[in-house]
């Protein structure tokens, strides 16, 4: 957007006017709306034993979606301006922001330079990457740029890799968990060169014809090997005493004094042990294990090796920068940020938003990116449409915080607003369908079996959040007259984990449409 720093330090100046006129609006509105719970809605929060005082809901027909600001009409607001912790569907905050300023067809580059000359096939010198944030640099994506490379004519490399993470803030990266799980892949931190984020995938099947398993993993790593001790058992395949754990350590038979000086040469060993039932097929198993830098470093040689490269001698993985008289080698453009957006709010993931957040400060403010300069490009961004949420606390921009928090109201305004941005279609496409995509992918069947004679079918896009004490929605509902409803609901509550039952009869209700227009007020 034009101009959009120019008068930022204004906008930010200018906050107290929007906090005044803001209340107002606010309280025009909760004057306008129900405060009666639907029947199904009192019932479910009944059975739940959750208190009242602990839920918060908005709920807004959009009558013109192209003017959906002044056309449209609360339909209920129940506790709906007190703030709460969002949890993940705070991701539509982030998502919506960056559509916005950075365009859906925005893409994250990943550049190479090298210190070294290319000569007869060997490239004799350094690779330097200098990342910029891109939050899906997954296998697929580092077989492409590799093959780039021997594109170049470079079959051979006698060097180092150096790593430039220049771009982000230090304390942006350090390991900051809210539950201790360092090894827990959703607490994996922001990385300007994140690969495949950081996780090692493993998935366990069993063979039809013998009592083993078979063992496999993502992103190849070079270097690594399985090592299988799990012992198989007869009974039934039971989800909650699955008992097997993996350590992942260097090979006492192939490691050397030198290899430990260098971790990325070291070959590794991932040994699985525990007990079994034979009849359990398809165990995902995922760990964060290694640190950035030998995780790039094994990942990048196995795909260099892939792409038919070889190495002179393995090499080394290094924190550094690009030095001023290194040349460019090529540079990479990964997936853009519609395709980033589907994957953040469809299967909630929540390092792609916190890189999509620092993308913001990146972009408009400059690096290093850090949290402040997100914030500041948000609530910038959210006072140039007009819009106060005096209570809106940002930690890092996708919900994985225990201090992060907004109302219900506010966040159904901002779905309100989405609806009138040239970005709309791109930004309601990112949520997931419930009953078919995603984190909703088994919420409401039963529900939406009894449209199926329908022609055309009501739908539900939801953004859920979860925390220890927290359950979340927020999205749409498009009912079987086509009505289009933003509805939001909270439940910050010690029994928060019995929630969900309250959520599905909200969402059924607004699926019926909700209201009959003339019991509105």
């Amino acid at each position: 957007m034009r101009g959009f720093l120019l008068n930022i330090g204004f906008l930010l100046a200018s906050s107290l006017l929007f906090l005044l006129t803001g209340h107002h609006v606010a309280a025009q509105s909760q004057s306008q709306a129900s405060i009666r719970l639907p029947t199904s809605v009192d019932q479910a929060i009944k059975r739940s034993g959750i208190g009242k005082d602990s839920i918060s809901i908005s709920v807004t027909e959009i009558l013109v979606p192209t003017n959906p600001k002044s056309q449209s009409r609360t339909i209920l607001a129940w506790r709906d301006e007190v703030s709460m912790n969002p949890a993940s569907t705070i991701k539509l905050l982030t998502t919506l922001v960056a559509l916005d300023i950075l365009g859906p067809k925005y893409r994250w580059r990943t550049d190479l330079f090298t210190d070294g000359v290319i000569k007869n096939g060997t490239l004799k010198g350094n690779i330097y990457f200098l990342g910029h944030g891109d939050p899906k640099l997954i296998p697929e994506e580092l077989l492409k740029l590799t093959g780039k490379l021997r594109e170049l004519g470079i079959q051979h490399i006698d060097g180092n890799l150096i790593y430039d993470r220049s771009a982000y803030a230090p304390q942006v990266m350090e390991d900051q968990t809210i539950d201790g799980e360092l090894f827990r892949s959703y607490n994996v931190p922001p990385d300007p060169l994140l690969y495949s984020f950081r996780t090692l995938s493993f998935k366990i099947d069993s063979n039809k014809n013998s009592d083993t398993f078979n063992i496999t993993y993502t992103p190849r790593l070079a270097r690594l090997s399985i090592q299988n001790n799990i012992s198989v058992n007869s009974n039934q395949c039971d989800a909650g005493k699955r008992d097997v754990n993996v350590e992942i350590n260097p090979d006492p038979n192939l490691v050397s004094g030198n290899q430990l000086k260098n971790q990325s040469a070291i070959q590794w060993v991932a040994t699985f042990r525990g007990d079994l039932s034979k009849n359990c097929r398809g165990i995902g198993y995922n760990t964060v294990k290694f640190d950035p830098n030998t995780f790039f470093t094994l990942g990048f040689t196995a795909a260099w090796e892939d792409a038919g490269g070889t190495w002179i001698k393995s090499p080394r993985g290094l924190s550094g920068t690009v030095p001023v008289y290194a040349r460019p080698l090529l540079s990479y453009e990964g997936l853009n940020l519609a395709e980033a957006s589907q994957d953040i709010n469809k299967f909630s993931n929540n390092v792609m938003a916190r890189q999509v957040f620092l993308t913001l400060a990146l972009e408009k403010i400059g690096k290093p990116a850090d949290i402040p300069g997100g914030e500041k490009v948000v609530k910038a961004w959210l006072m140039q449409q007009g819009l106060s949420f005096p209570e809106l606390v940002i930690e890092n921009g996708s919900g994985l915080s225990r201090n992060e928090a907004i109302s219900a109201k506010n966040l159904n305004t901002l779905l309100i607003t989405a609806q009138g941005l040239p970005i709309s279609e791109v930004f309601i496409d990112s949520l997931p369908i419930a009953g078919s995509e995603g984190t909703v992918r088994h919420r409401l069947v039963k529900e939406l079996r009894k449209f199926l004679h329908l022609k055309k079918k009501p739908e539900v896009r939801i953004k859920t959040g979860a925390l220890n004490q927290v359950r979340n929605i927020s999205g749409y509902v498009f009912s079987k007259s086509g009505r289009i409803y933003a509805v939001t609901s909270f439940i910050n509550d010690p029994k928060a984990n019995r929630g969900q039952e309250i959520h599905d009869q909200l969402l059924g209700w607004l699926m019926e449409d909700g209201p009959d227009p003339k019991e509105a007020r």
